[in-house]
């Protein structure tokens, strides 16, 4: 699919609540591709308020062209012993597919990376679907490395 957008004239910045029904679109359209995750927009809200609210530990970023958002992603710190310090995870990025292969998935992983030399972040990680390989071809290309480690989850109390 032919992107429609030049790189440059999309605006990458800091998201704020009035973008939260455009971001929980692009989030449906990200679970759609991720069999691990059911779609609840309600969940999603919430999620992403949390986000919008913790300045001190997370960040979140839309991509706007023409006043409509049409990318997003995340980033949050943990701590990592491995690197002893402070590390992030990068959750939710997405583009609106019809804006996919114009840069603004590269413009928004390049924000976050600014965001993370700010902060002292001393590796960024981040999942992706195993059977995604658009998504992981595009990571790839970026340089990101995977690694040997497997994701495993457990949800307590269910």
């Amino acid at each position: 699919m032919a992107a429609t957008a030049e790189p440059m004239s999309v605006r990458i910045r800091i998201a704020c609540a009035p973008d939260l029904d455009a971001m929980v679109g692009l989030i449906e359209q990200l679970f759609a591709l991720e069999p691990d995750y059911g779609f609840d927009a309600a969940k999603v809200r919430r999620g992403l308020g949390l986000l919008l609210n913790s300045e001190e530990t997370a960040a979140l970023w839309v991509a706007e062209l023409d006043g409509q958002v049409i990318g997003m992603c995340s980033a949050q710190i943990v701590i990592s012993t491995a690197e002893g310090g402070r590390v992030a995870w990068v959750e939710d990025v997405v583009v609106r597919h019809d804006q996919r292969g114009s840069g603004i998935g590269r413009r928004l992983l390049d924000a976050v990376s600014t965001w993370a030399k700010r902060h002292g972040i001393s590796r960024l990680q981040l999942l992706a679907d195993t059977e995604n390989a658009a998504a992981l071809n595009f990571y790839r290309r970026l340089d990101w490395q995977t690694t040997r480690m497997i994701c495993l989850r457990q949800r307590p109390g269910e």
